[in-house]
């Protein structure tokens, strides 16, 4: 194998995290949900939002939040999450620069 080729595949395992992330139709709901909502959301408004259980939620959230497409931040009791997609979109476009820039060399 070239050393391009490895570059690619080491690429695209680092970002799999990002793309499993996207890859449920739940997650694309809260994406969208707290691009409407700047501030951020608690879980309980988010699954009354999506009609998910306060659990299902949660977990939803804790894949996006460790691929970085989501952080929170603690009032009072509650956590309230709100998009942080800059870096993730970034990184997916880096993979998507490498991939255009090996195809335009074959």
């Amino acid at each position: 194998m070239s050393q391009e080729y490895e570059q690619m595949d080491q690429q695209f395992k680092k970002y799999v995290p990002l793309l499993d992330a996207l890859k449920d139709e739940n997650r694309h709901a809260i994406i969208l949900l707290l691009a409407q909502h700047k501030a951020g959301l608690n879980v309980n408004t988010i699954a009354e939002h999506i009609q998910l259980s306060r659990p299902a939620v949660s977990h939803h959230l804790k894949v996006l939040r460790q691929a970085g497409f989501v952080a929170y931040t603690k009032k009072n009791v509650e956590n309230y999450y709100m998009l942080t997609i800059r870096k993730p979109l970034d990184e997916l476009k880096g993979l998507i620069a490498t991939i255009e820039a090996q195809c335009s060399q074959s």
